[in-house]
């Protein structure tokens, strides 16, 4: 686990929109790692998130970076429950949270906004 920089994207909720945003990225040569899509944002996770906020304000989206966790977690049931229930009964909100999966490894990566990112990663780590 550990704490990375995502980048909190506003959108419109209309069609298009995420097709324009992914290919804005794509077209600079800014792979996503890992996103997330809600009503009217999107959170991304990238490797250069400097590169990626340059385009994204020449390209006038409204952008801001927040810190926030990746876990690593075993590709099994109850894995996310795990961790979930490890932190909720420590006292740590989670925000929202979403992942991926890698198919070529037994793991699943979750990014997760916390109320205590440094409390939680001790937490995470004992």
């Amino acid at each position: 686990m550990e704490r990375i920089t995502e980048i909190f994207v506003v959108l419109e909720n209309k069609p298009s929109t995420l097709g324009d945003l992914c290919s804005c990225l794509s077209e600079n040569k800014i792979n996503i790692e890992a996103i997330g899509l809600f009503q009217d944002s999107a959170k991304l996770y990238v490797k250069n998130i400097n590169k990626a906020m340059k385009i994204l304000t020449k390209y006038k989206y409204e952008t801001e970076t927040r810190e926030v966790l990746r876990v690593d977690l075993e590709h099994r049931a109850g894995a996310l429950a795990d961790v979930a229930t490890l932190l909720g009964n420590k006292g740590i909100n989670i925000e929202y949270c979403y992942g991926t999966l890698s198919s070529k490894a037994n793991t699943i990566s979750v990014i997760m906004d916390v109320s205590d990112i440094d409390r939680a990663l001790k937490i995470l780590k004992a």
